[in-house]
């Protein structure tokens, strides 16, 4: 029976309760994650009700957009790599899969899935969740099409269309669109325990385990060990046989986050509060569609090496938001790019050499965009982690030199002029420059999937994600479930025995030395924090951990004191001027700025805005910097357009405490 309703809250009605406790794991937190480290979880953790597959970000979005527009597909292709590697065990231990693969086509993505199963003679009932459009003319039903057939619009659906999966189709996996994040974790919490929509406490710290979860193993150590960092430094052995997380959620809202026993990896204070902070904006009002919630407050506490415990979320004053955010695709300009290097005496001399001349040659033709380039050199300012301090790492220094422009056009012909400037840099720039790749992206155009090599040297046209906000009563959702259905199989032989071999060979107990690897010590560092020394200067690694989240053109970064008492003394140093000094090197169009170029920074910077955020549960600040991506992921012209490596550039100031 196939279910229609808008996004206006409506209380369940008399939600029952199907356990006391239910078992979350996270199989994949991002589109690039690994299917066999999901079978570990689901092998290990045999507690598991549900596994979510967090794999749709807002760049994935916008790639799955160009992909499906182009004749490709709208969904991710690697739904089927996943489902053959785990469906086989979640159904044995009855196991839900949930997962926003969906994308842009959910219903493909259901339709692939449901011939997997037939191939390999599972029944399964698969069951979708998705945005659609309504139409008021006509039959509501025969109105309803998915978004994703439409202009691409796609809107951050909240929790209540996969409850509805789950309460009416009991499937063994549920295939979303654009649903939250955290909504993808807290909706089998919803269903299992029987909370309601007005049950705020508990949706509170369910919404706290969710977002915990939605970003995987960055929870369980990865994305955090760090031998620069005395109390992150820990054996690249320990960090292999990394377990993805797990939440176990009470009745009464109680949260243990965990990982498997006696995996490598690290769950701690330290990577819960960097996890807690990441992308929240203000983390007293943290905005999710089913509810704001307040993070101010929140305190984790270690129950074991491999469990700690998560208390203190609230719902925020707000409760609840009135609108929705919704993403609209548009052309965001023509990307076109160049990589060169040089190596050995004066190779960056060379390399800027090099830059001068693309610049000089394109303006021969188009004199006006040259602001449209922007410039660096790999392995020395690329990622400005030295700031706009180079004079410490001299020139003479520098013995291998890769030069990038990446420039974003609003014409087609401006993208193809400069790469093929930028290609006569072989016979006609400074001596020495090589390793050009030639060739330019496909993007879809001529076949259903991007190519896999990635060039040094091409364009292609980018599309940006505008947001707006939604009234909830004029977004709709739509879910409903088939069954696979079990055919002679005599047929397709040949695809079957393909995917058995690969499932036989993926449900192996893995007798890698990762998996030989037990009661590692997960203690961080080889000693207690201890108060900073005042007085001095002192590089923040030596004070404090961070971790760099992006939403659009603002990076939103944590400061976590390594000994807490020296928050106090950290908020009178980070300021929001010091913010903006630290981070105005990325408003540089060149490794070489000369004074007209530094007047456009300070003029830029103009428009660059801080906010900081005191979070006293864990001891921390949260800063959001607006304005200062680029333009954000999607089109940024950077080498890191999500921002990531960041948090070096703030970690490796050097600060002076107060007493």
């Amino acid at each position: 029976m196939e279910q229609v309703q808008n996004c206006v809250v409506k209380l369940r009605s008399n939600p029952r309760r199907h356990r006391d406790k239910v078992y979350v794991g996270c199989g994949a937190g991002f589109g690039g994650d690994r299917p066999m480290a999901a079978l570990k979880l689901l092998q290990r953790v045999k507690e598991l009700n549900y596994l979510v597959l967090e794999c749709l970000a807002e760049r994935t979005l916008a790639d799955r957009y160009r992909i499906m527009v182009s004749g490709g597909k709208g969904y991710d292709p690697r739904v089927k790599e996943w489902m053959s590697v785990l469906l086989p065990l979640a159904l044995e231990r009855k196991v839900c899969i949930i997962t926003n693969m969906g994308a842009m086509d959910p219903l493909g993505a259901q339709k692939e899935v449901l011939n997997l199963a037939s191939i390999l003679g599972l029944e399964i009932t698969v069951a979708v969740a998705y945005e659609s459009s309504f139409e008021t003319q006509g039959s509501p039903l025969s109105s309803f099409q998915s978004i994703g057939a439409g202009q691409g619009r796609s809107t951050y659906l909240g929790a209540a269309s996969i409850v509805n999966c789950l309460e009416n189709y009991k499937p063994n996996v549920v295939i979303t669109s654009r649903v939250a994040d955290a909504a993808l974790f807290l909706a089998p919490m919803i269903y299992e325990l029987g909370w309601n929509w007005n049950d705020t406490e508990e949706l509170a710290q369910g919404t706290l385990a969710s977002h915990l979860l939605e970003c995987g193993c960055q929870l369980t150590g990865g994305y955090f060990m760090h031998p620069g960092d005395a109390y992150r430094d820990f054996s690249f052995e320990q960090l292999v046989d990394l377990s993805l997380p797990y939440a176990e959620v009470s009745y009464g809202g109680e949260v243990i986050v965990g990982k498997a026993d006696g995996s490598g990896g690290l769950l701690s204070h330290s990577t819960c509060a960097e996890q807690l902070l990441y992308e929240v904006g203000d983390p007293a009002n943290y905005i999710t569609p089913d509810l704001v919630v307040d993070f101010c407050h929140v305190q984790f506490h270690q129950i074991s090496k491999d469990k700690v415990h998560c208390e203190g979320a609230k719902p925020s004053d707000a409760c609840r938001p009135e609108k929705l955010l919704q993403l609209s695709p548009t052309e965001g300009g023509w990307k076109g790019w160049g990589e060169i290097s040089y190596g050995g005496h004066q190779c960056l001399k060379r390399a800027q050499a090099a830059e001068y001349l693309v610049r000089s040659w394109i303006g021969e033709r188009y004199p006006d965009i040259d602001e449209k380039i922007v410039s660096y050199i790999m392995g020395y300012d690329s990622l400005k982690a030295v700031g706009g301090d180079k004079d410490s790492y001299s020139s003479k220094q520098v013995m291998d030199a890769r030069l990038r422009m990446d420039g974003l056009f609003e014409l087609e012909e401006h993208a193809v002029q400069f790469v093929e400037e930028f290609i006569a840099l072989y016979t006609n720039g400074p001596a020495g420059g090589g390793g050009i790749s030639m060739g330019i992206r496909n993007t879809g155009t001529s076949s259903n999937e991007p190519m896999n090599y990635v060039t040094c040297t091409g364009q292609r046209k980018e599309i940006i994600l505008q947001k707006m906000l939604v009234d909830r009563e004029n977004i709709f959702w739509r879910a409903h479930a088939k069954k696979a259905s079990i055919p002679c199989l005599q047929d397709q032989a040949t695809d079957s025995e393909t995917v058995q071999m690969h499932i036989s060979q993926s449900q192996k107990n893995p007798t890698s030395r990762a998996m030989g690897i037990q009661h590692v010590d997960t203690s961080m560092g080889t000693a207690p924090p201890v108060r900073a020394s005042p007085g001095k200067k002192i590089a923040l690694y030596h004070i404090a951990h961070s971790r760099v989240g992006d939403k659009g053109n603002d990076m939103n970064f944590s400061v976590i004191p390594h000994f807490p008492g020296d928050i106090g003394r950290l908020m009178a140093v980070i300021t929001p001027d010091w913010v903006k000094n630290v981070v105005s090197p990325l408003l540089d169009l060149s490794s070489f700025p000369d004074e007209q170029a530094i007047q456009r920074r300070i003029n830029l910077l103009e428009l660059v805005s801080v906010e900081i955020y005191e979070v006293p549960g864990i001891c921390s600040l949260n800063v959001v910097v607006r304005n200062i991506l680029d333009g954000g992921v999607n089109c940024s012209r950077r080498i890191d357009r999500h921002g990531k490596t960041l948090s070096d550039l703030i970690l490796c100031q050097e600060v002076v405490l107060p007493p």
